[in-house]
C-alpha cells in the first residue's frame, strides 16, 4: 500500500547498505571526497518501489541529506537510483513533514 513519509527511524545495515552505493555519485555530484561516509537515520516512503530519505554523517559536525529510490525487485534484481544531495546539515533530526518530489 502507498503511503506517506515514515516517522524517523535510526539507520541499520540495509540502509547503510544503500548509502554505500550512492557514495561515489554523491562525491560526484558535491564534488567532494568522504573518508567517513555514515547513515545515521532515514524515513521512508513505499511508492512503487521505496522512496528514502537517508541522514549521512560525513565528518565533524557535517551532514547530507540524501534521496534514493528504490526500484521494486525485477527478477531478483533491484536498482538504487540517486535523486537528489542536499549538503550543509546538521545534526538535527530529519524535518519529519518535508515530502518527496
Amino acid at each position: 500500500m502507498d503511503g506517506g513519509l515514515s516517522g524517523i527511524k535510526p539507520a541499520a545495515d540495509e540502509i547503510q547498505k544503500i548509502c554505500d552505493t550512492v557514495q561515489s555519485e554523491v562525491e560526484d555530484e558535491t564534488n567532494k571526497t568522504y573518508s567517513e561516509f555514515k547513515a545515521t537515520e532515514y524515513r521512508q516512503q513505499i511508492v512503487e518501489g521505496v522512496f528514502y530519505l537517508i541522514k549521512v554523517h560525513v565528518g565533524g559536525s557535517d551532514f547530507l541529506h540524501i534521496y534514493v529510490f528504490q526500484s521494486p525487485h525485477l527478477e531478483d534484481k533491484v536498482e538504487i537510483i540517486l535523486k537528489r544531495v542536499e549538503q550543509h546539515k546538521d545534526e538535527d533530526p530529519l524535518d519529519p513533514i518535508r515530502p518527496y518530489h
